[in-house]
């Protein structure tokens, strides 16, 4: 299995709670598992959920899974000895598997992971990066020890171990700030303009995108359109029959034709002919 071998069909890589970012959700049920967890109390500061993806296709044909992403880093234990932090992926992530496997997973909050890396989380944007690389030889000893493990629980237990054990002494207060933004974000379908999100909170708009590369990795406008783009998604898998007009304004948006183009170019098929696919 390839890139994200679920780096990108859980969160969000990187589908977040519900399968929200997995496409035509229908034949990915099919295909493969996703079991979510909240992470230990000491961790939900930095860690949304811990998930593990597995798959039997086994005697079967391999299967090729799209996933809009989120704007979240993961860190990823996969069978075959891959271990890495997957920062945020900016285009549609598309990712075969097949033959029996699984990953160990954890899906940090927005912001969550900056305390873990000596540097802005932009610098991880688009990469996929061995564990040992960000945290030293010892993380590789743990990568095995997760992988190798056959007891879900028990990987499940050392990643928690292994995360707890780098967690700085002190929470920044910034990262809590930025969480909550990004929640804002998400909750307000209308919100379409840096701007206007800048205004909200009473910052300066280069001061708020200077946090989000600092924070989040990404821009605060990728972000909104990315939010916009996964509840347009959501709303056209569910089929045909969508009154695509009225989504556009819903979303923010001043036209249908602006609201076409960005579904388009973010999913690679227009609005009607996905809901038609699915």
């Amino acid at each position: 299995m390839n890139k994200c071998d679920t780096d990108g069909m859980t969160a969000g890589g990187q589908a977040h709670r519900g399968g929200r970012g997995i496409l035509n959700r229908r034949t990915a049920w099919e295909r493969f598992q996703v079991d979510r967890r909240t992470p230990a109390d000491d961790l939900v500061g930095v860690a949304d959920y811990l998930w593990i993806l597995t798959w039997d296709l086994r005697g079967r044909e391999p299967h090729r899974q799209r996933v809009l992403t989120h704007p979240v880093v993961n860190m990823t234990f996969t069978t075959g000895g891959r271990a890495r932090v997957v920062g945020v992926v900016r285009d549609v992530f598309t990712e075969t598997i097949e033959g029996q496997g699984r990953v160990v997973g954890v899906c940090f909050r927005p912001g969550g992971f900056r305390p873990f890396l000596d540097g802005p989380v932009s610098a991880i944007t688009d990469r996929f990066t061995p564990v040992e690389r960000i945290f030293g030889p010892e993380a590789r000893t743990v990568a095995d020890a997760i992988i190798a493990e056959p007891v879900t629980d028990r990987a499940v237990a050392l990643l928690e171990d292994f995360l707890r054990s780098r967690l700085p002494e002190t929470p920044d207060p910034m990262a809590a700030e930025v969480i909550a933004i990004v929640e804002r974000i998400a909750a307000e379908p209308a919100l379409l303009r840096v701007d206007e999100l800048a205004g909200g909170l009473g910052i300066g708009t280069r001061r708020l995108q200077r946090i989000f590369a600092e924070y989040v990795g990404v821009g605060p406008k990728w972000v909104i359109r990315r939010y916009r783009m996964q509840e347009a998604a959501e709303r056209a898998g569910k089929g045909a029959g969508v009154d695509w007009a009225a989504l556009s304004i819903e979303l923010g948006y001043a036209d249908q034709a602006h609201f076409t183009r960005d579904f388009s170019r973010a999913i690679g098929t227009s609005p009607a002919q996905y809901a038609r696919d699915c």
